[in-house]
């Protein structure tokens, strides 16, 4: 340690020499001799002058003279921090630019900004100053308004924003203390001088029901409702399917088919079929054909790409689609023909898809089924359910079959099955948490999961041997530096990965799941093991998808909810029509690429929010039991305190400072805290006795404390 903080101090100290407005650029002979350096020293002033360089801190000329490197200028976005510092992210840049607060000059988070930068320190990669704002990022924000004798002022419910919001009374539009409001900034202020700005809409009182909600909704500028003309263009589309609408479809009417949903869903855009040809399975992924529908260039397509994407929250959806093309005649209902856009697998007893068609189709649902129903006759053997549907549980025993074929065949090259349980939110009327549930995957969902994702890798490689405009769903290899903290954390359980050249293969994080499939500790490795992946995003180039170890895969199946599927769906039926000539190529090579950045930005947007409304009604329901103790496993360690994670999903914090009978530091090598005298230690995996502190809904943070007897 000691060692490491005199190279620290060497290499600032060359630094600091080299950014010396005396300094003239010299070469590492007249480097080693002003600095006193001796021949035994000489390898490590080599060293250092490297990292520096490496760094983009110094400079070398042709001549080989070393000098400290010009400052660079360049435009990113502000991501700001509750404590004042910020990061700014580059487009096409790899790692963020740290932002200290003394150079943040008056950037609020979001912004556009012109920056300079510098080289690193205190470890960091690169440093930068803010040298001017170009755009102002956020123009409204949500907060809750207080009420003085005279003005007002509105707190921001993004506590990145960083500063309350002083509104003059005339500005108020009769807001009283505890409204929820979306302020417009008219100023952003100075140095000493707060933000200003009027409320433009009041969304009700702090306590009123669906208001926590709808302040998301306004913060993350979700669109709610459509306008006039989207909904009437949707009453002259939406009509029953006619038979000049069949013209020139497959009709497969005739095949026995089913789709296989939740019991709330109302947007059933997939079906499934499968019959049997000797010893191979035909599998077919029947999906709701929504561009038949919504024509490009519509007002309907402009509002679709615009949203990106469906957004679940906790209490609503707020659809990509109006209603009566989502839930009427885009939805697969039972018994009703429907326009579908179908891939046809033939799939051999080893799970290898030897042969596919992909058609534009009629079909017919004939029994819209349950994941409940299908997993009481597929798990449970329940005598009820399975003579209720007596004629199709043939087709769903060899369903369950051929999913079990694919998902092995999957598992074999790698791909990497998260089978964690999502959370569940329990409302009741008033849109009260009841009860925070682990929302589990049954036989009947992954079933579908393994139709859909062979259809999905089925249609992307096709169109990728073609040589064609796609959008394909890409996934990155991880960080080393998080596969090397994944490791770390593990080891405290027992467990290894093998990391070679500094990447891991998904076989060996698919090996860890397996190796931790129904251990006590599976839930928080496998959540863990997912933060530390890369995000899945959009593409035109096709990179391949790590987590599901796959050459080739996009995302066909879901075009009611999710643009860049509703777009493949339009280039597959140009395609199959013969009208994907010259210029229609070049259309789609000009307009994909914005469409799958555009794409992955909304589907961020979404995940975002729907993740703060989750959050915020885990609060809501810890609020209820304060007082009370719960056991839980340390899910995460830091210098301020560890997290622990409840058996429903919920997580708390608890702070350094709440643990008295020590001193405790923090040791990130090992990832745990260690009191000083009596050598107590709290580190990820632990099982611990928590009582519930506190719980802030602006924050959203739950707050805990060591209960007395505390589970080692």
């Amino acid at each position: 340690m000691q060692m490491d903080e005199k190279y620290e101090k060497r290499k600032k100290m060359i630094y600091d020499f080299m950014c010396d407005d005396m300094y003239v650029p010299m070469k590492i002979k007249e480097l080693a001799i002003v600095l006193g350096v001796t021949k035994n020293q000489r390898p490590q002033l080599e060293q250092i002058l490297d990292e520096l360089m490496a760094e983009g801190r110094i400079e070398r000329s042709k001549r080989g003279k070393f000098s400290k490197s010009e400052e660079k200028k360049i435009v990113g976005t502000f991501f700001a921090h509750p404590k004042g510092f910020g990061f700014v992210s580059v487009e096409g840049e790899k790692d963020d630019i740290f932002i200290p607060e003394s150079e943040v000059h008056g950037a609020m988070h979001m912004d556009k900004v012109e920056i300079a930068v510098s080289g690193s320190t205190g470890g960091r990669s690169r440093e930068g100053s803010v040298l001017r704002i170009v755009e102002r990022g956020m123009k409204q924000v949500v907060c809750t308004y207080e009420q003085s004798r005279t003005f007002g002022f509105a707190i921001p419910d993004n506590p990145k924003f960083g500063s309350d919001i002083f509104i003059p009374q005339e500005r108020s539009k009769g807001a009283v203390s505890g409204h929820k409001v979306v302020v417009e900034i008219t100023d952003y202020g100075k140095k000493d001088k707060k933000p200003e700005g009027k409320v433009v809409e009041i969304l009700g009182h702090i306590n009123d029901p669906g208001v926590d909600i709808l302040s998301i909704v306004r913060a993350y500028g979700l669109p709610v409702e459509f306008e006039e003309k989207i909904l009437t263009q949707v009453e002259h589309v939406a009509k029953p399917v006619s038979e000049a609408d069949m013209a020139g479809r497959m009709d497969l009417r005739g095949w026995q088919m089913v789709t296989i949903d939740g019991e709330d869903a109302k947007d059933l855009d997939d079906a499934v079929s499968l019959t049997m040809e000797g010893e191979n399975y035909i599998l077919g992924v029947h999906i709701a054909d929504v561009s038949n529908y919504v024509q490009e260039h519509s007002a309907l397509d402009v509002e679709a790409l615009k949203r990106g994407t469906s957004v679940y929250l906790v209490d609503r959806v707020i659809p990509m689609l109006p209603h009566a093309l989502s839930n009427g005649i885009c939805s697969l209902n039972q018994g009703e023909d429907r326009l579908a856009l179908s891939c046809i697998m033939t799939v051999n007893p080893k799970g290898e898809i030897i042969d596919h068609t992909i058609a534009e189709t009629v079909i017919c649902v004939d029994r819209r089924m349950s994941y409940t129903n299908v997993k009481k006759i597929l798990a449970d053997h329940d005598p009820e359910v399975t003579a209720e549907y007596e004629t199709l549980v043939p087709m769903f025993e060899k369903m369950a079959e051929l999913a079990g074929i694919l998902r092995k065949r999957r598992m074999k090259r790698g791909s990497i099955d998260f089978d964690f349980p999502e959370t569940k939110v329990i409302l009741d009327k008033t849109g009260n948490p009841v009860d925070i549930l682990p929302y589990e995957r049954n036989v009947a969902t992954k079933m579908i999961e393994d139709f859909m994702l062979a259809a999905n890798e089925t249609v992307a490689s096709d169109f990728y041997w073609r040589e064609l405009p796609f959008v394909y769903r890409t996934h990155e290899n991880p960080d080393t530096e998080k596969i090397h903290k994944l490791s770390t954390f593990i080891n405290n359980f027992g467990y290894s990965l093998h990391i070679g050249a500094d990447e891991v293969h998904p076989k060996e994080l698919q090996k860890l799941l397996q190796k931790i499939d129904g251990t006590e500790e599976e839930p928080l490795i496998s959540r863990l093991t997912l933060r530390s992946m890369k995000q899945a995003k959009y593409t035109v180039e096709n990179t391949g998808h790590f987590g599901l170890a796959a050459n080739c895969y996009c995302h066909f199946t879901s075009p009611i909810r999710r643009y860049p599927d509703l777009q493949i769906h339009r280039i597959i039926k140009e395609s199959l029509r013969g009208r994907l000539n010259e210029k229609r190529i070049d259309h789609y090579e000009h307009i994909l690429p914005e469409v799958a950045k555009h794409s992955s930005e909304m589907e961020r947007r979404a995940d975002e929010a729907e993740r703060e409304t989750i959050k915020l009604k885990k609060v809501q329901y810890m609020e209820s039991h304060i007082g009370e103790t719960f056991e839980g496993v340390i899910s995460g360690v830091t210098e301020w305190g560890f997290y622990v994670e409840l058996p429903n999903t919920i997580e708390g914090l608890v702070r350094v400072t709440e643990l008295n009978d020590d001193f405790y530091r923090f040791y990130e090598d090992s990832y745990e805290l260690a009191g000083e005298a009596t050598n107590r230690r709290f580190k990820l995996g632990q099982k611990v006795s928590v009582r519930v502190l506190h719980c802030d809904r602006m924050l959203r943070t739950i707050d805990f404390a060591l209960a007395e007897e505390s589970v080692e």
